[in-house]
């Protein structure tokens, strides 16, 4: 039986999303963020980068949102939800499933350079990143205008990992998408996928750990 460790309001919703669209058995555990919202130690000792989603499977112990999917969707799902290297589509949903990790890289540097940070150099890197931050979601957006799902007519893992950026990541100052239509409309429609409302419901932002 798979194990998720659950950190509350964390990309770890993501892999119970995952699971509940690939019809798998799973346990949840839930863990509570300390009161400055840092992880508590008990979740920081399951991993050594200390970073959510972290699951258990026997002796396997994985972190990392994008190695988790493709793990568990080749392992017990017979690859469904990926992209096969043959399928004319494969180089998308590469790209795809590195845009979050792209994406959170801008935002880490931005809020460092809003932190303080000033002079020539600061200059240059905060025009960078609004450039780059800029590109990124206008490529994303006009993606979403040309197919219903990033790696094409079907969703895949891609999507799995990037919706989390476009909703519950707004709430740690990611770029919001009000001026992005067409993934303003493909929110909406990842909202209505019965796997992803289950999902949201037991490890979502506004979900609540069950009661022992």
């Amino acid at each position: 039986m798979i194990t998720i460790h659950h950190l509350e309001v964390s990309q770890s919703e993501r892999i119970v999303w995952l699971m509940e669209e690939l019809g798998l058995p799973y346990d949840l555990k839930w863990y509570h963020r300390k009161p400055n919202r840092l992880a508590p130690d008990e979740f920081l000792a399951l991993h050594p980068t200390a970073m959510a989603p972290v699951i258990e499977d026997g002796n396997v112990v994985l972190a990392e949102s994008a190695v988790i999917a493709e793990y568990l969707c080749h392992r017990y799902a017979g690859g469904r939800l990926t992209v096969r290297p043959e399928q004319p589509n494969y180089y998308e949903y590469l790209y795809w499933m590195h845009f979050n990790n792209s994406a959170m890289g801008l935002r880490f540097t931005r809020s460092a350079l809003s932190a303080g940070a000033s002079g020539p150099v600061a200059d240059t890197m905060s025009e960078v990143v609004r450039r780059r931050e800029a590109q990124y979601y206008k490529y994303l957006d006009k993606r979403l205008g040309e197919f219903p799902f990033l790696a094409g007519p079907e969703l895949t893992c891609a999507d799995i990992l990037v919706v989390y950026r476009l909703t519950t990541a707004l709430l740690f100052g990611s770029r919001p998408i009000d001026d992005l239509p067409n993934a303003v409309a493909y929110v909406k429609r990842i909202e209505a996928r019965h796997a992803y409302q289950k999902a949201m419901a037991i490890a979502g932002p506004n979900a609540e750990a069950p009661k022992q």
